[in-house]
């Protein structure tokens, strides 16, 4: 890493920064924190050089699915500063100063522009990609499939076959195709199913509605076509995936309450 250099570490893996690699790592939580600073952390001195880092973090309410956009980042992502790079700046600016000293509101700030931060990473991301790079969502940058990625986004309930999208964007059903598979990588009825299975997810974890209403919400007329697709991509039955979720999600709650009550 060099200076003005922005890291993610996607997968939340344990890791290690270090400007001398024969030094010995001291764990994070062992450096002494300044009372009444959220998250300033100083360490060394003397004759060092000074280096200032900005950390944080973010969580996804469920775990990555297959295709997912954390899925589909590379374990680091490193992004170089680059011409066009003071939206960077700027967010970080502002999100030091709102961390530096505890006030109403301040984790919804940060949450927020974390989320800010996040996106903006992504689309750096996205103008770095090559052709067939970064699956659907560096071809979301392609003229003709972007827009056809987009409407089975907006409704995966509609039956879209190859000569519909290609016709909504512009190709012929043929070279459609190719070019889907080719920067998608993967056919686009295996993508509709897949976006159709993790909208079916979605919904059986944050609404009550029944699985036969959700099995039509997402292109299904039969609940039981419907139930077979899902057990063979999830590996649960609709029913028993949502309660198994609904259940982990309790107990995540209840982790975060005895938290809150313990601090």
């Amino acid at each position: 890493m060099t200076e003005g250099d922005f890291v993610v570490v996607t997968r939340g893996e344990p890791h290690v920064i270090y400007s001398d690699s024969e030094t010995e790592p001291l764990p994070i939580l062992d450096i002494d924190r300044l009372a009444g600073r959220l998250g300033l952390v100083r360490h060394g001195g003397g004759e060092q050089p000074l280096a200032t880092m900005i950390c944080g973090n973010f969580t996804v309410a469920r775990p990555p699915s297959r295709g997912s956009v954390l899925e589909l980042l590379p374990p680091v992502l490193l992004l170089k500063p680059t011409e066009d790079g003071e939206w960077l700046k700027a967010i970080l600016q502002r999100m030091v100063s709102e961390a530096a000293f505890e006030r109403p509101g301040q984790g919804v700030a940060l949450s927020r522009l974390t989320e800010v931060l996040f996106v903006e990473v992504l689309r750096s991301w996205i103008k770095s990609l090559g052709p067939g790079e970064g699956g659907w969502l560096g071809a979301m940058a392609d003229p003709h499939i972007g827009p056809a990625l987009q409407l089975i986004h907006e409704r995966p309930d509609r039956p879209w076959t190859l000569g519909d999208l290609g016709l909504s964007v512009g190709l012929g059903r043929s070279a459609f195709s190719a070019r889907f598979t080719k920067l998608v990588g993967q056919s686009m009825y295996r993508y509709l199913i897949a976006r159709r299975m993790s909208e079916a997810a979605f919904l059986l974890e944050t609404s009550d509605e029944g699985i036969a209403r959700i099995a039509t919400r997402v292109g299904y007329e039969t609940t039981a076509a419907f139930s077979k697709l899902f057990h063979r991509h999830h590996g649960l039955s609709p029913g028993r995936y949502r309660a198994v979720r609904r259940s982990d999600s309790g107990r995540r709650q209840g982790g975060v309450l005895e938290a809150e009550v313990a601090d």
